[in-house]
């Protein structure tokens, strides 16, 4: 079980970073390709962007570092809330590839906040 959660830890990382990175860095590049981001503002995708930055990051550093490992959980948590809030952005939107995307990153996230708690 460890072995499969460090597998969907380091993907679900990979992906939040990655996409983070962009809303971080390059909100224009963002804006011309993610439809529901013309909804929104810079500093708003700079703030999702950065949350999804350290949430990837919370979900590796402390339980490999064995510093505070329950915060891996708490990133987990806070990361599903996050998709939460954007499967909601993208029903709204009527983009149900994106709301397929983002429950399956929920349900990923909680077999992680679960299995690491």
């Amino acid at each position: 079980m460890n072995i499969a959660l460090w597998i969907i830890q380091g993907v679900l990382a990979l992906a939040f970073l990655m996409g983070g990175m962009m809303k971080a860095f390059q909100v224009e590049k963002v804006k011309s390709s993610m439809p529901w981001a013309q909804d929104y503002s810079k500093g708003m995708i700079n703030f999702i962007g950065w949350s999804e930055l350290l949430g990837a990051i919370g979900l590796i550093v402390p339980f490999a570092a064995d510093v505070a490992p329950v915060l891996t959980s708490i990133a987990a948590i806070a990361l599903a809330v996050v998709m939460v809030l954007a499967a909601g952005v993208h029903a709204k939107r009527k983009e149900n590839q994106a709301v397929f995307m983002n429950v399956i990153f929920i349900v990923l996230l909680v077999i992680v906040a679960i299995g690491r708690w």
